[in-house]
């Protein structure tokens, strides 16, 4: 069980935002639950990321040295999580490849259309 009840990333572009995270959710899995309060909801059953605009009224801005994680369930998820990314309109922070945080670490990281820095991780041994 993860520790996370659920994540918030501030969208200014309703629509730019929604395409972009249906593409890099679907191959971690996870799909589109609907609208939630002033966004989306995400998750796999229930909502456990929301893409929300800001509830102050103010432009959502990035946080600096905030990166939201993702599990992938194998190195071809984190490989088409990183390429439906890009085809969205994010931008690349770190191609698919191994990473030296752990043992069997691979992951890849992406810049959502706001600035947001995500990423997703498999911790399975290459086969």
């Amino acid at each position: 069980m993860g520790i996370l009840n659920h994540v918030c990333i501030g969208m200014n572009d309703r629509e730019r935002s929604v395409r972009f995270y249906d593409a890099v959710m679907e191959p971690l899995g996870v799909r589109n639950l609907g609208d939630f309060v002033q966004g989306v909801a995400y998750g796999r059953k229930v909502p456990e990321l929301l893409v929300l605009s800001p509830l102050d009224g103010n432009a959502a801005t990035s946080s600096n040295g905030a990166t939201f994680g993702f599990k992938a369930p194998d190195r071809a998820s984190v490989d088409a999580f990183h390429a439906a990314g890009l085809l969205a309109g994010g931008s690349d922070a770190g191609k698919p490849g191994p990473r030296q945080a752990m043992p069997n670490a691979y992951g890849a990281y992406l810049f959502d259309p706001d600035g947001n820095k995500i990423c997703a991780y498999c911790f399975k041994p290459e086969t």
